[in-house]
């Protein structure tokens, strides 16, 4: 029998999307740095940079007055924020804004805070390129299958407001609520991708399937049990218990910055003792998401099939690092180096718990549902 080929136009969009998930997951990492280092202020506007596209070096490079400049704008585009989610029907967020403690406290420039803060945001620009780019490569399946081009549309369009979001992260001086939303949506950018890229995949594996039918090969896919209902919805809660457990550490290193600034800086051996309710929820969270992983990717396993079972050996690895690291977190005095990696293993769980979840949905497909009636040796375009 004849496999099928795949076209340049498919593994072009493959590659695009890969590529674009990988630099989404570095800036989730390279955020997670800003964040660590308190360069989340480094530049006081957006998208601009002290109101260069290249930022300053010294001190002396900007007026006398910067920071009642750079106040007065930030309190400006605010109030203009806040009376729209007023109309919207969002009092109490409008409202939270200027409740802030930081609302009118301007950083003092750091250069190095400042670079490590525009890095931050030349990263954001670039992935704002590649997915306009998995939107172009997008385009031949507008005729074999829209659910492609539209998870990567959609991508572009999130990724469009999550840039303004970011302007609003910075002219709220790291609001907690916006913060949140920043990195919820970035979570949901990062699941739409892999959709995208995960089903263009699937749809070669499918037509694959169509063209080696009654093949050693075929007999050898149809290989393993199937999944059941029950495996698939433990794979959801453990994918909506990752999402929480992210959404509680944005909360966690909100407590983080308000002990260190009360602390200047100095004792962090005791900020672990300071922290608050969310830092409890998050410890004991924790341990659910342990033993809600152990057991789905005990399930995947017993399933006998090579995909899920390697999904789940990546599945533990990356749950027993991230642990390892909230460990190093809670009982070495909070290394900022660790921090971001903490982060970045916690949204890469995510991204692999939500791929397993797509397979385990496939696998539950009959042979009939999954077919294609493509005849063999044509080019998938």
């Amino acid at each position: 029998m004849n496999s099928l080929q795949i076209s340049p136009a498919v593994k072009r969009f493959r590659f695009v999307g890969i590529l674009t998930v990988v630099a989404v997951y570095l800036l989730i990492l390279v955020g997670g740095i800003v964040r660590s280092t308190g360069s989340g202020m480094g530049c006081p506007d957006w998208p601009k940079c002290f109101g260069q596209w290249i930022p300053p070096t010294e001190a002396s490079q900007l007026p006398a007055d910067y920071k009642e400049v750079y106040t007065a704008q930030r309190v400006a585009k605010n109030q203009k924020l806040a009376r729209t989610l007023e109309k919207l029907g969002f009092a109490q967020v409008a409202g939270s804004i200027f409740a802030h403690p930081t609302q009118y406290i301007e950083t003092d420039f750091n250069p190095v805070k400042t670079w490590i803060e525009y890095l931050n945001r030349l990263l954001g620009a670039l992935i704002g390129v590649l997915v306009f780019l998995t939107v172009v490569f997008a385009l031949p399946y507008w005729h074999r299958d829209r659910s492609i081009f539209w998870l990567a549309f959609g991508s572009f369009l999130l990724t469009g407001v999550q840039g303004y979001l970011g302007s609003l992260v910075v002219s709220t001086n790291l609001l907690p609520v916006m913060v949140t939303i920043h990195m919820a949506l970035a979570l949901v950018i990062v699941a739409m991708l892999l959709y995208a890229v995960d089903r263009a995949q699937w749809r070669v594996e499918q037509l694959n399937l169509a063209a080696t039918q009654g093949s050693p090969a075929t007999s050898r896919l149809a290989n393993g049990k199937n999944p059941s209902a029950g495996l698939q919805w433990s794979l959801w809660g453990a994918l909506l218990l990752t999402f929480l457990q992210i959404i509680l550490g944005t909360q966690v290193r909100e407590q983080v910055d308000i002990v260190s600034n009360a602390a200047a800086g100095l004792g962090r051996e005791t900020w672990v003792a300071k922290l608050g309710t969310a830092f409890s929820v998050h410890r004991t969270v924790s341990a659910v998401v342990l033993l809600l992983n152990v057991y789905v990717c005990y399930e995947l396993r017993q399933l006998a099939r090579p995909r899920l079972s390697r999904l789940a050996t990546l599945t533990l690895s990356i749950v027993g690092l991230e642990i390892l690291a909230g460990i190093i977190l809670a009982y070495f005095a909070l290394p900022a180096a660790v921090q971001p990696v903490h982060l970045t293993l916690a949204t890469v769980l995510f991204g692999v718990q939500f791929i397993a979840l797509l397979a385990v949905a496939r696998a539950r497909k009959t042979p009939e549902t999954i077919a294609s009636t493509n005849a063999p040796g044509r080019v998938v375009a």
